[in-house]
């Protein structure tokens, strides 16, 4: 167990939960006043500035990995800002964020026998032929273990922390109540609306039998598909969920060294996963990240953790995505403005520069300009420095997000990390198409429009 402590219960009590979570800006601005002054006294700012950002790297995520629950699950979110930082000054972030996700503190033996007993009854050990004590994976409310179910299949078994419901219902009051800091640098959203479907979003993960639902849809859609593999769910009670184990190579090894072949399969395969089969099984897998993906030998795309899926598609989706698509390959501003209007991103009243969002939008439709190509974490730290700047400029501080589209933003946002640091290349356009056939025509017009001598439409 490396020497880590059983943490027990999560540390559930409102006051001591706040006061870890606030204490976050209060450490960063007095590592910044101590900043100026070792400036003033002739330090170099960039090392000086590199030094604040490590500290405030290491703190943030040592408080979220302590917390866990849904202040976990916000460490794991937090890591596509790393994206808006220089190469050098990400560095403290990311390795303070692999700390996160590799090395929670870990359920000992002890506390999982009594979730298990509690869940599936004091005779648990006779639904195992094998039970491994030692976790096999973390997640932000639990971990995971391996065993060999009474009937000889391999399985995955899925134990949440006890007191993780507490935990997490006193993040989310946190979470609300800090919600407001949001608007300083968007005072075009509608804060309040996003924060509350963000917040059913995560509430969605503490609930099993849910979860456990959704993946059986998934896994029977999937059964005998040539392209995907979900696990089976054998059993589900209470706070443990049993699934067949996945066999293959986790994507998280892909990303540091897999194969070009191994990349582009688990990424086009991991973008068709997401943004298709919703029309039959109703649903949209929310949380693509590497730790949740596999590469069968097979070939196969093996995918497991359905907490974070959502009801979809919402009514006018696709609508939705064929206008704003089209106002942003083919349209220009005004079209753009018309778009961005009629569907909620920007609120009643609010101005923005039209002009000068069709051209911040214009570089995030580069993939699907071309027949093939390759995402990467340069390319998507530019498209995030655009969207993310403070400046006062910014047009994106004047728009908002429609809360009904906060799960999809969850989902495209983190597939997009994910196909970036597999460096994945494929025609983006070709599978936005097989989600909505509709799109066929905008891409026809935009590659028409491009063409030398022809006009746009």
């Amino acid at each position: 167990m490396s020497g880590r402590r059983d943490p027990g219960p999560l540390p559930s009590r409102p006051a001591l939960r706040s006061a870890k979570l606030m204490a976050l800006p209060v450490a960063y601005a007095g590592r910044q006043a101590a900043g100026a002054g070792r400036r003033a006294l002739g330090r170099p700012a960039r090392e000086v500035n590199r030094e604040i950002q490590s500290r405030t790297a290491e703190h943030m995520f040592a408080v979220l990995g302590e917390l866990k629950g849904c202040a976990a699950k916000l460490g794991q979110l937090l890591a596509i800002y790393q994206l808006a930082l220089p190469r050098d000054l990400a560095a403290p972030y990311q390795a303070a964020l692999t700390r996160l996700q590799d090395s929670a503190p870990v359920m000992l033996p002890a506390t999982v026998h009594g979730v298990l007993a509690e869940h599936l009854g004091p005779q648990w050990r006779d639904l195992f032929q094998e039970f491994d004590d030692r976790r096999a994976a973390a997640a932000s409310i639990g971990q995971v273990h391996r065993g060999v179910w009474h009937d000889g299949r391999e399985v995955a078994v899925k134990v949440m922390y006890p007191g993780a419901r507490a935990a997490v219902e006193s993040d989310l009051v946190q979470l609300r109540r800090m919600s407001f800091l949001a608007s300083v640098l968007l005072p075009g959203a509608d804060v309040k609306s996003v924060t509350e479907a963000l917040c059913e979003s995560v509430r969605a993960e503490l609930d099993y039998a849910g979860e456990a639902d959704t993946q059986r849809a998934f896994a029977a859609e999937y059964r005998g598909s040539d392209e995907f593999f979900v696990p089976e769910v054998l059993e589900q009670r209470g706070d443990v969920l049993v699934s067949e184990w996945v066999r293959g190579t986790p994507a998280t090894r892909i990303v540091s060294s897999g194969s070009r072949e191994q990349r582009d399969r688990v990424g086009e395969l991991t973008m068709r996963f997401v943004l298709t089969g919703w029309e039959r099984h109703g649903f949209l897998y929310c949380d693509p990240h590497p730790g949740n993906l596999w590469l069968l030998p097979d070939g196969r795309l093996g995918v497991a953790d359905f907490g974070a899926c959502a009801p979809w598609p919402h009514p006018g989706f696709t609508d939705l995505t064929v206008q704003m698509c089209d106002a942003i390959l083919n349209g220009g501003p005004a079209a753009l403005e018309t778009a961005v209007r009629a569907h909620g991103f920007a609120l009643p009243g609010r101005d923005f520069d039209a002009v000068a969002l069709d051209t911040a939008l214009a570089a995030c439709g580069e993939p699907v300009r071309h027949d093939r190509f390759r995402l990467t974490t340069s390319w998507l730290r530019k498209q995030v420095l655009r969207i993310t700047s403070p400046r006062l400029t910014n047009v994106m501080r004047e728009l908002t997000l429609p809360p009904e589209c906060t799960p999809f933003a969850r989902a495209s946002l983190t597939m997009v990390g994910t196909l970036s640091q597999l460096e994945s290349e494929c025609d983006y356009g070709a599978e936005l198409v097989r989600s909505v056939p509709e799109l066929a025509e905008v891409f026809t017009t935009m590659r028409r429009g491009s063409e030398p001598g022809v006009p746009a439409s």
